[in-house]
């Protein structure tokens, strides 16, 4: 089915342009919304409206956009929890909360969805994207601190030595075996010439 987009529409296309989708995609989801229409050239007369309409909205959501990533780009939130002794938090830091705490800090509407980030569950300074539009995800740090006030000291994580394994070659096992074979056959013959000697 080919449809013409009334608006953008993520994943897909542009307002104002014609793609074709499947007939589900189409009939149940984009034209029951208002998103799309069927592709007529009764339609394609209006085209050219919704797309000029559409970069309008594109230049003046981007402009939006490149404004508030500017905002975003290095803030620092800090937020305290309760954290065992080695550092992990007894719950977590959402997404909500950091969408929240920032909303609150700049004044800004960010859903928690566009906070590119699982939840937090361990002391220390956490970098977060935030998604704002594929071109614009500034990055802002979260500290997350002790709530009781005390300092974790983190375990250093260890390093694992490298070791070195020597090759084997079969002949070289079966001379060690063989000696030793011998060396206890040595052992039991002069057991035995002692016990006879008494």
């Amino acid at each position: 089915m080919r449809v013409l987009l009334k608006e953008d529409v993520d994943n897909l296309g542009y307002a104002g342009e014609v793609y074709k989708v499947a007939d589900g995609y189409g009939r149940n989801y984009l034209i029951p919304k208002g998103m799309a229409v069927v592709a007529t050239p009764s339609m394609m007369k209006q085209a050219e409206a919704w797309r000029k309409k559409a970069e309008a909205r594109r230049a003046e959501q981007r402009a939006e956009f490149e404004a508030l990533a500017a905002q975003i780009e290095g803030v620092r939130l800090v937020f305290t929890a309760r954290a065992g002794d080695s550092g992990k938090l007894y719950g977590s830091i959402t997404t909500s909360q950091i969408a929240d705490a920032l909303n609150e800090e700049l004044g800004t509407e960010i859903d928690r969805r566009k906070v590119g980030v699982e939840p937090l569950r361990q002391l220390g300074e956490h970098n977060v994207v935030v998604r704002l539009s594929g071109e614009f995800q500034p990055e802002m740090t979260v500290v997350i601190e002790s709530e009781d006030g005390e300092e974790v000291i983190m375990e250093e994580p260890v390093m694992m030595e490298e070791v070195v394994v020597e090759e084997v070659i079969e002949e070289d096992v079966l001379e060690e075996d063989g000696e030793i074979v011998a060396e206890e056959e040595e052992t039991a013959v002069l057991e035995v010439e002692e016990v006879t000697e008494a």
